[in-house]
């Protein structure tokens, strides 16, 4: 994306519209939390999107919710994948958002 500034110097974004969010619901010492990251980030160098980390072990009902699954990727309260990151998903997932 693009900055440059408008009329009265208020910033224009070009490019993109709003930034796609993604949640991994997972744990502390979890490999497959950290393969699931991993794996993750190699797709940033195809799409733009943010990643927010949810400890599950913080949140009662988070961990009722996610506690065998971790780790869970969801995108707008629908799950995508979970132990591992299936890229053809993701990737079917964030170019529908594009």
């Amino acid at each position: 994306m693009v900055g440059i500034s408008g009329s009265a110097g208020v910033p224009l974004l070009l490019g993109g519209g709003p930034t796609v969010k993604l949640t991994i619901y997972s744990r502390q010492h979890c490999h497959l939390c950290d393969d699931m990251r991993v794996a993750l980030n190699k797709l940033r160098v195809e799409f733009d999107f943010e990643v927010e980390v949810r400890d599950i072990d913080t949140d009662p009902e988070l961990r009722e919710k996610f506690n065998v699954l971790v780790p869970v990727l969801e995108a707008e309260g629908t799950e995508l994948c979970h132990y591992s990151l299936d890229p053809t998903v993701v990737r079917k997932y964030l170019s529908e958002q594009a």
